[in-house]
This record gives C-alpha cells, structure tokens and sequence, in this order.
C-alpha cells in the first residue's frame, strides 16, 4: 500500500506543475494588457509602464515563470492590484468557508445519495424506484442558484427558520452550521441526485452477476451480500462521481455563495475579474489548482482502499 501511494503521489507532481503552467500561460497568453485592463483605457503610458514594471510584466517570459513557481513554494502569491493587500490572507480569509460548503455538500450526497441508490436498485420498477429515477432526474436539471432562491424564499423568508445572508459568526460552530445547512442543501441535493444514479446504475449491473447469485444461494444474509459483495464492487464508480463533482461544487459553488451572501473563493474571483485584479485572479486560479490535484490525488488513493486490485495495475 505504501509502495501504491508513494506512485499516486509522484505522479501528481508533474500533473500539478502542468496545471500550474497552464495558469501561468492563460493570464499571459490572452490577449490584452493586464496592466491597461487595471488602469484602464484612458491611463497614461507612463502609469501602465510603471505597473508592468510592479507586476513584473517587464521580464523575460521564462524569468516571470520561475519567479511564478517560486512564489506559490513559498505560499507567496503577491498583493492585490486593488487594495494592495496580501492576496494570500484575503484566500486565507475565505478558503474555509468554501471548503465548509463543499465537504457539507459531500456529506449530503453521500449520506442521501447511496442509501437511495441501492433502495432503488433493489426494487427496481416499484413506486420507490420510480420516485429516485424522477428526483435524480429534478437533480440534474434544477441549477443550484435557482434551488437555493427557492429555498431562502420557503425557510428563511416564510417559515423563518434560517439567516438568509451570512456565514455565522466566527468561533461559534452553532452559529456556523446554521448559516451553512440552506447553502449546503443547495449543493447536497443536486449531488445527492447525481450519486442516486450512479449508485443505481452499479448496482443493477453488480446484482446480475454469478458471484451475488451464488452468495445468495450459499444463504448469506440479504444484508451481507448487499454490503460486503455488492456496494463492495460498487464503490469504484461511487467513488469516482464522489470525486468528480467535488471538484465541481469547487467552481460552481460561487453561485452559491453569491445567492446567500457567504464569502469564499468563488465570490472573490468575480470581484476580482469585476475590478480587473489580475493578481487577485491569477492567484485564485492557482489555489483552484492545488485542490483540484489533491482531490484528484486522494480519490487515486481511495481507489487502492476500496479495491485492493487496483494497487497492482
């Protein structure tokens, strides 16, 4: 096992030094000035020279790149162009908010999503599969800032049950949790319909297989083939979807956070892209990297716990 996750974790390297080398050339490769864009239209050469020259615009290409790749080992990630504060205690700042939501959203899904696929496979055809076919259906096609105006409108509005704006107050988890359960239900419903579907889908395909048929002719209880031979073999595609759409809810939960006015990352990047903070956006963009290659690194390292075969490929 060791051996497996010493591989999973050098072959990330590469993959993240890809990535951030594909942000590093998107900000630089498109067109327009990122100092003009800050400025404005109307700026004088001398002001756009000037900032070129404090962004380090001015540099050989390659010297801009190291100085790139140093900056992020070193968890420097420079000083908004807007309020010239450093970017990385305003990521600091909002980064948990986000992860709060995106693992609350996680834990719904998971939690809502299984348990309903497996139901569904089992009585496949009855009132009870129908209903997980419709709501997965819902799931798919109901965007989340949509879900989540319908339920501030229904909890927080009418029954008054929840905040409508905020994040809670800091250091107080109770406070917390209640400002994240209407966002996190945003999420964790329309997750919980992609997870329903595909743990239906892997389910029926593992159920009509020899080695189910023939545990359950071995009079294994209904449970333990269920658990320990079915879900078992299904976990890998779970697994899979699990790790997609978290990386998902990384990038789209700033609709979220927009709808119930919680900071985060996703709400700091569209203040950045509005106010042309091309350092701001350049740095947001990194840390998007960094999670996404550590999500995808983990779920390779679940892979090789779910399913023992698959340290040996």
């Amino acid at each position: 096992m060791l051996r497996y996750i010493a591989r999973r974790v050098i072959f990330a390297i590469p993959t993240l030094l890809a990535v951030l080398t594909l942000v590093f050339l998107i900000v630089r490769v498109l067109p327009g000035d990122p100092a003009q864009a800050a400025l404005g239209d109307y700026a004088s050469e001398e002001a756009v020279t000037a900032l070129r020259a404090k962004m380090g615009l001015d540099k050989p290409l390659p010297v801009q790149y190291l100085e790139f790749l140093g900056g992020v080992a070193r968890g420097d990630l420079g000083n908004s162009l807007i309020t010239g504060k450093s970017v990385s205690e305003q990521i600091r700042f909002v980064l948990p908010y986000t992860l709060q939501l995106t693992f609350a959203s996680v834990l719904i899904g998971i939690i809502f999503g299984v348990p309903l696929g497996i139901l569904t496979a089992l009585r496949r055809n009855s009132a009870l599969d129908y209903f997980g076919r419709i709501f997965s259906l819902a799931g798919l096609s109901v965007p989340a800032f949509y879900l989540g105006i319908l339920l501030l409108l229904v909890f927080s509005v009418r029954l008054n049950w929840f905040p409508v704006v905020g994040a809670g107050t800091p250091g107080d988890p109770l406070s917390i949790i209640h400002h994240l359960i209407l966002p996190a239900m945003t999420l964790g419903l329309i997750m919980t319909a992609y997870v329903t579907r595909m743990t239906r889908s892997a389910m029926l395909n593992i159920l009509s297989e020899d080695y189910v048929r023939t545990a359950r002719a071995k009079g294994l209880g209904e449970r333990t083939v269920m658990v320990r031979h079915a879900l078992r073999s299904a976990m890998i595609p779970i697994v899979s979807i699990v790790g997609i759409f978290t990386i998902s809810l990384i990038g789209s939960s700033v609709m979220t956070e927009i709808v119930f006015s919680r900071p985060g990352l996703g709400k700091l990047m569209v203040g950045a892209m509005k106010q042309r903070d091309y350092t701001m956006l350049q740095s947001i963009m990194v840390v998007y990297a960094l999670i996404i290659v550590f999500i995808n690194l983990f779920v390779d390292l679940l892979y090789g716990l779910v399913d023992p075969r698959v340290r040996y490929d």
